[in-house]
């Protein structure tokens, strides 16, 4: 018997324990404005990661050594990779001992191999048919996985924002102070942000002194929760201007007391700068290919079944 590795079931579990469970978690239980240490998504694979050696042991084959090294190794693998995420995609601000993280977790996956090995061996050992229950369990997790896949990435993008814009240069709406005409200081582009609960898809323009129209482009995942106490922005929409000079600004959006700012673009770390403009099709496809994952694995598994049960049915 060789060994096995994780089905679809448990990579959806760590993935969703790994990577948007902190960023979610962190939203619900602290205050809007407070920006996310990485330290604090860490925790989240280092500690789930004897969890899930235990899991892989516990299916193992009964050697102990290829048992608990396979399970120690895969979940390694899989703990760098959530690392390099809170690193390379999502690096939220503070310091962090990378190397520490990946080897204490692997240390803590090698208890934890040893323990579901150990607790593996006196459970009984039955190879059942695939239930059709994973058709549902899968098709949840692409629901879920889809919507937190977004979520994700918002929340990725505000806390790996660096500073606090917008540096407000004008703006248009009844709870903007300034006038819809503004001074671009420098050719370049720069932000328009929704003010409050402003509709985040606004139809807005620029138009110059030479009746020059500047379309803006729409931000497909707008990052929120800039600003502070006195009011709260959303990065929705990006305009390129080619001079400096005078501009007027105009949205329109289906909210009549909806109000927008034009101010810096945000600057952005890591690889969700670029995702948030991604069609937010492709993120969601991206959230639900574990749930499509599980779904096939399904379907493989009572397809692999039917003829062992045919050849039962018809010894008897």
């Amino acid at each position: 018997m060789s060994a096995r590795l994780p089905d679809p079931g448990v990579l959806t579990a760590w993935l969703a324990a790994t990577v948007p469970a902190p960023l979610v978690v962190y939203e619900w239980t602290h205050r809007w404005e407070e920006e996310q240490p990485v330290s604090t998504a860490l925790w989240w694979p280092v500690l789930a990661s004897p969890v899930l050696a235990a899991v892989l042991a516990a299916r193992q084959p009964r050697r102990p050594a290829a048992a608990v090294g396979v399970s120690t190794l895969v979940t390694t693998v899989l703990l760098a990779a959530s690392l390099a995420f809170f690193r390379w995609v999502v690096p939220l601000t503070g310091e962090a001992r990378w190397g520490r993280a990946l080897l204490g977790g692997a240390a803590l996956a090698v208890a934890g191999a040893l323990i579901g090995y150990a607790v593996g061996g006196r459970l009984p050992r039955r190879d059942r048919p695939a239930s059709r229950r994973g058709y549902l369990v899968g098709g949840l997790a692409v629901v879920f996985g889809a919507l937190l896949a977004q979520s994700a990435v918002r929340l990725g993008a505000e806390d790996s924002t660096i500073g606090h814009p917008p540096h407000e240069y004008g703006g248009v709406g009844p709870y903007v102070t300034s006038a819809s005409r503004f001074t671009a200081p420098a050719a370049g582009a720069y932000g328009i942000f929704a003010l409050g609960f402003s509709p985040a898809d606004p139809d807005c323009r620029l138009t110059g002194d030479g009746s020059e129209v500047r379309t803006a482009e729409p931000v497909s995942v707008p990052p929120g929760d800039y600003g502070s106490d006195a009011a709260a922005y959303s990065w929705v929409a990006t305009v390129r201007v080619p001079t400096p000079g005078s501009w007027t600004l105009d949205c329109r959006a289906t909210d009549p007391e909806a109000s927008y700012v034009v101010g810096d673009v945000p600057e952005i770390r890591g690889a969700v700068g670029e995702v948030i403009h991604w069609p937010v099709g492709v993120i969601w496809l991206l959230g639900a290919v574990p749930g499509l994952l599980i779904v096939a694995d399904t379907a493989r598994r009572r397809r692999a079944s039917r003829p062992a049960v045919l050849t039962a049915a018809g010894n008897t």
